[in-house]
């Protein structure tokens, strides 16, 4: 007899039917509580959803099939959207085996439902079974083509995609769009043109992602062109081509498209300011940011902070730097630091600003920023900071020690005259971390420790074994060479830099350390000659040449080059000006000489250093005004040490005639420095000269008492690629000291 009940009553009974089926299900699973493994939206069915992921991975695939009868509630289209869900938030979430089995065991399926297995597979790099659950499909729409034409262009099989692509029978801007992103994300420019040109219905992602390619790939010309002829713009575009024309250093190119947006969002401004930062345009960087902090709505994000960041670091302004921390604190706005490229970029900016206590509380705070780079920056700002047992501390903590940090701990040594720990770090790194930055700290540290023959020695051995050298290592050689005038071992230098690197003429550093080794040796005229071809000079360059003009008594020729230099724009600075007033001092200018440090102190507002009172002292003197060099001492803002002292009596040492003036530098000076050799011996002279041979005895006898003995000279003379060096008194060839390299 069949009983009829009321519809309520009867769902009731469903329902306390599927509880009893649960409850008997868990009871035979060992009754194991079970906690879903991703987060699911909250409903009424959370606990079924976990059940049936479990009997999914079980392989209880009966169970799992009775669940999908009894939920979700509804229509059948309703059923088969909420299943076709759950099969992609599995495989979204890495469970794709789970996915397919509840894909087979749906009772009923739609073309989105094969559309989402298929895309399971294909996103998870199953490229294979991806193109045979794509064959066996009942039915296929430009969906399921377009799936498969992205899912080769994306594992790099671009045949195989392309040929799905012609064999579609039917596409949509999508799909061509597909077929364009996957020939440019496998290098195929010419051929994703080609395919942009034939798409029959271009959108603005059509555009965007062609004009994305050329800047991808540098070719901004190209991009222009797509850009002019669009016509319509997105955001997206336009942020594009900033990026694009900022990564090819076109930073004015950049702003100008920046000022031209009709509107920005956070992306825009990020990608202006990342362009100023990244081209050394730290100040233009920050401003930015305050306008976009004014004139917009939009809120910095973590790739917004990095670059500013960076930018403190670029100007060295540590309080700024801070002031950007807390509010970045303040706001919460590390919270975003998901990859700890802002915590990396802090430890940086605090290291180069030489603030180690910030820097390794950023450090130390953080553990996902615990890596090569923030070591690296924490060791170098340390080794800049002068706290090499820091550095090394930290250094030791490394887990495995990287080439950056073995050099900077080397340039750290070197510069406190450690030769010897250097020199056993180096040898100590494995040989492919002997790069040709590590060789040429190493000689650079050599040449710092006045080691000119272990620098050459070095760089011997560095050919030797294959490294190639770089410019910096050829200039520091030059300047190496320059100091001690080796003219023949500069040449072979230069012919092999000529010969070995290629980017010679853009290398201002180089250029500017080959005309001050040529001046130093000798050779004014192919120091200017290097100069006149130089396609762009900085200010170095410009006081080498003058230098250079001076140390060669051509004194016309480098105040005429100083009046050139600012015909060109170029202000001249504290060294500038000390060549021009050594070469008045050279060849007797006074007035000149007077008038340019008048310049130097009221129109550039420099401070004169000790050596431009020492250049004023010396053109005093050697004109002989001796009396008017002694005021100039006595008036001089600061308290004259001993090398002013030492220079007043020097000049007083020329003229022998002004013993007043010598005899009260000479007093000033020995209170200082009691045992200087040449002021005792310069003062002498002068008693000689004017026969105050009492003075000389008493003087001199004073000398003997004292110990003081004058330093004896030394000359050196290259011989058949040998420098000999000999001092007074010598008689015999001199056997210990020599230079010689062998290329």
């Amino acid at each position: 007899m069949q009983v009829l009940l009321p519809l309520h009553h009867s769902a009731i009974l469903i329902r306390s039917s599927c509880l009893n089926i649960r409850r008997f299900s868990l009871a035979n699973n060992h009754s194991q509580s079970f906690k879903p493994a991703f987060p699911f939206p909250p409903n009424n069915y959370q606990c079924d959803e976990s059940q049936l992921l479990h009997y999914l991975t079980k392989g209880l695939l009966h169970e799992a099939r009775n669940m999908l009868h009894y939920f979700p509630y509804g229509n059948l289209h309703r059923r088969v959207v909420r299943w076709t869900s759950l099969l992609t938030n599995y495989a979204k979430h890495g469970y794709l085996e789970e996915a397919r089995n509840l894909f087979d065991i749906m009772p009923h399926r739609n073309i989105v439902t094969y559309n989402a297995m298929l895309s399971a597979y294909l996103q998870s790099g199953m490229i294979d079974k991806g193109r045979r659950f794509f064959n066996d499909m009942p039915e296929r729409n430009v969906v399921s083509w377009t799936a498969m034409v992205s899912g080769f262009a994306d594992a790099g099989r671009i045949e195989d995609a392309r040929k799905v692509f012609d064999e579609m029978p039917e596409k949509n801007v999508v799909s061509w769009n597909s077929m364009v992103v996957g020939l440019i994300r496998n290098g195929d420019l010419e051929e994703a043109r080609k395919v942009f040109e034939n798409t029959p219905f271009k959108n603005v992602v059509s555009w965007n992602a062609m004009i994305e390619g050329y800047v991808e790939n540098g070719r901004m010309d190209e991009a222009r062109v797509l850009f002019d002829q669009m016509g319509y713009w997105n955001v997206i575009t336009w942020t594009s081509m900033i990026s694009g024309y900022c990564r090819v250093g076109d930073v004015d190119e950049a702003c100008c498209l920046f000022r031209s947006m009709p509107e920005k969002n956070v992306v825009s401004w990020t990608a202006m300011i990342g362009g100023f930062t990244w081209n050394g345009f730290y100040r233009e960087a920050l401003l930015l940011f305050l306008q976009m902090m004014t004139l917009s709505d939009a809120k910095p994000n973590g790739e917004t902070f990095v670059s500013l960041v960076y930018a403190c670091a670029g100007l060295g302004f540590p309080c700024l730097g801070k002031q950007l921390h807390a509010q970045m604190i303040v706001n919460s706005w590390k919270l975003d630091d998901y990859d700890g490229r802002l915590g990396r970029s802090l430890v940086r900016m605090y290291s180069v600003c030489g603030l180690m206590d910030s820097a390794r509380s950023v450090f130390e705070g953080d553990l996902k920023i615990c890596d090569d780079q923030s070591f690296n920056s924490m060791i170098n700002g340390y080794v800049q900071a002068g706290q090499l047992d820091k550095a090394q501390e930290l250094f030791d903590l490394v887990p495995i020690r990287n080439k950056f940090s073995s050099t900077c701990m080397i340039s750290g040594y070197l510069s406190v005259g450690q030769v010897l720990k250097a020199c056993n770090l180096f040898g100590d790194m494995p040989e492919s971390d002997k790069d040709p930055i590590a060789w040429t700290s190493m000689i650079y540290g050599y040449v710092q420790n006045e080691l000119i023959a272990e620098a050459i020695s070095l760089f011997a051995k560095m050919m030797a074994q294959g490294a190639s050298p770089i410019n910096s290592t050829y200039a520091v050689l030059f300047g190496a060479v320059g100091s001690v005038a080796y003219l023949d071992l500069g040449k072979q230098l230069h012919a092999m830099q000529l010969k070995t690197v290629c980017d010679y003429e853009c290398d201002v550093y180089l250029e500017n350390s080959l005309i001050s080794m040529y001046a130093k040796c000798g050779e004014i005229e192919d120091a200017y000659r290097i100069f006149s071809n130089m396609t762009g000079r900085d200010k170095i360059s410009w006081n080498s040449m003058i230098m250079g003009l001076s140390d060669h008594g051509r004194a016309g020729e480098a105040l005429k080059m100083y009046e050139t230099m600012l015909e060109f724009g170029v202000y001249p600075d504290a060294v500038t000006f000390l060549g021009v007033l050594t070469t008045c001092a050279h060849a007797g200018l006074v007035d000149k000489g007077c008038e340019l440090f008048s310049v130097m102190i009221n129109d550039y507002a420099l401070q004169p250093g000790l050596e431009h009172y020492v250049s004023m002292i010396n053109l005093l003197g050697r004109s002989g005004r001796v009396k008017d060099a002694e005021e100039f001492v006595l008036r001089l803002p600061v308290e004259p040490n001993h090398t002013i002292w030492g220079a007043l009596i020097g000049v007083c040492g020329l003229s022998k005639i002004d013993v007043d003036v010598a005899r009260r530098a000479a007093t000033r000076l020995l209170e200082l420095d009691p045992l200087n050799a040449p002021g005792h011996v310069t003062l002498c002279n002068i008693y000689a000269a004017n026969d105050l041979h009492i003075e000389e005895t008493i003087l001199r006898r004073e000398m003997r008492m004292k110990g003081v003995r004058k330093t004896p000279g030394c000359s050196w003379i290259l011989v058949k690629g040998r420098v000999h060096v000999f001092s007074l008194g010598d008689r015999l060839e001199p056997q210990g000291e020599y230079m010689l390299l062998h290329i």
